[in-house]
């Protein structure tokens, strides 16, 4: 009889050095199996897809994981808990949604989420290293812009739809002219000299 595997997720984070908007998490749980169907697809760390390349693994990802979910942090909790513990909060968000936790979690980058009770690992630049963190970040890419897209159109001003809420050229000089909005990081714009 074939052992099972142990259910493990991967996590990862977007948009965390925005000025604008939630941060937003996802985590994902695959078998080696599905893992590698999702890479000989095309699947591999988000910022080396384009949007078409990513919108089209969105629903294989779902399909072909044994669990998926997205969390999110606003840019209130941003400005009240700093940037570290909403990130933090958003991955929580993310893996409480599954139907039982993880027995392991494998976190992007070099810091661990301190209020999760179970084993995990950290690792720079994860996506490169597990399909689950590669998936989970495409996961959260995707969901953070298509709200971006939306909130584009209430906030025009600031070239959203373009820079996603980054602090771009644009967008700085936007801020200077208009002020910030009530989605604006305030704890991101003082060393822009913006209120």
């Amino acid at each position: 009889m074939e052992a099972k595997e142990s259910l493990i997720a991967g996590v990862d984070e977007v948009g965390k050095g925005c000025l604008f908007g939630p941060v937003f998490a996802g985590a994902v749980i695959l078998n080696k199996a599905n893992e590698k169907k999702l890479l000989n697809i095309g699947l591999k760390d988000s910022k080396k897809l384009n949007h078409q390349q990513r919108n089209k693994l969105v629903p294989l990802i779902k399909k072909y994981s044994i669990a998926w979910s997205i969390g999110q942090a606003s840019a209130r909790e941003i400005d009240s808990l700093g940037i570290r513990e909403a990130t933090e909060k958003a991955m929580l968000r993310a893996l409480e949604k599954f139907p039982s936790p993880p027995e392991l979690i494998l976190v992007d980058g070099t810091l661990a989420i301190r209020l999760w009770p179970g084993k995990q690992k950290t690792q720079i630049r994860g996506e490169s290293h597990f399909a689950s963190i590669a998936a989970a970040s495409v996961l959260a890419k995707e969901t953070r812009d298509e709200l971006m897209k939306r909130l584009a159109l209430k906030y025009s001003i600031y070239g959203i739809d373009k820079n996603k809420g980054y602090g771009t050229e644009i967008h700085r000089k936007c801020l200077i002219k208009a002020g910030a909005s009530k989605l604006h990081r305030k704890s991101f714009l003082s060393k822009f000299e913006i209120d």
